[in-house]
């Protein structure tokens, strides 16, 4: 692997990239910083994508993508004399010290959770006004139900353990199903989804990602069915539901899917 220096360097050339694009590329000139976000939207969105599928390659690459975003944003705000780089990474480097006493200060934690307990009670005393602030408005709904859960956790606002969480599953369930006016049945619905990514998020599982997960295995699969359809010469648009269950459950058989 490189060295210190030779990181250095590298991300110096990225700067000096960075600087010559701005300066001489007419698309780079164009972008502002409302124009990037719709683009580094996406470029995260790909890295997620890479890191599901374990692909160390593709993940390189889209750090790269993710990274020149970085860059590009901190390069228009020294453009407007309000920040640059230099400010960013100073920036974070003190709140990563500050919000690690027990690395850079005489503080003593005894695990992980105590860790994310003192790092949500010091951005208290940075100034925000509630626990849930730092919560992005546009983050996907599922990502912004498990962000909430985990920091409420955070000032000990959890369940006790799993078993008592699914407990709260089962209630909104049963209140989902009791409910027969569409709009309340939308909330309990809501409901139901809440309790199950923090019965998720307390198990250890990521919802989003077990989500994601099954998206792209039924793709996969459906993907399969319809290629079998056609080496069969038919069209699944004429088939009945328990004619392509059939294929569905051949493509499960191709795939080497027992579920």
């Amino acid at each position: 692997m490189n060295t210190k220096q030779e990181k250095l360097e590298a991300f110096g050339r990225l700067l000096d990239i960075m600087d010559d694009l701005r300066e001489k590329c007419p698309w780079d000139q164009k972008q502002t910083l409302e124009s990037l976000r719709h683009l580094t939207l996406e470029e995260t969105y790909e890295l997620s994508d890479a890191i599901l599928q374990n692909d160390l390659q593709e993940i390189k690459k889209e750090l790269g993508d993710v990274l020149l975003h970085l860059v590009f944003y901190a390069k228009i705000g020294s453009e407007k004399e309000s920040f640059d780089i230099a400010d960013v990474i100073n920036s974070l480097n003190e709140k990563l010290i500050f919000r690690h006493p027990h690395i850079y200060g005489d503080t003593t934690v005894k695990d992980e959770e105590e860790v994310k307990q003192n790092w949500e009670k010091l951005k208290l005393k940075e100034g925000n006004k509630s626990i849930l602030g730092g919560v992005p408005k546009s983050l996907p709904s599922l990502v912004k139900a498990y962000r909430i859960q985990d920091k409420v956790k955070g000032i000990g606002f959890e369940f006790h353990d799993a078993e008592d969480a699914w407990k709260k599953v089962d209630e909104e369930i049963k209140e989902f199903h009791a409910e027969t006016d569409l709009d309340k049945k939308e909330q309990e619905l809501g409901d139901v989804f809440f309790s199950l990514i923090n019965y998720a998020r307390i198990s250890g599982i990521n919802p989003d990602s077990a989500l994601e997960r099954t998206n792209l295995k039924f793709i996969s699969r459906f993907q399969k069915m319809e290629q079998l359809a056609t080496e069969a010469d038919l069209k699944l648009g004429e088939m009945t539901l328990e004619e392509m269950d059939i294929l569905w459950e051949k493509a499960k058989k191709v795939l080497n899917e027992n579920k």
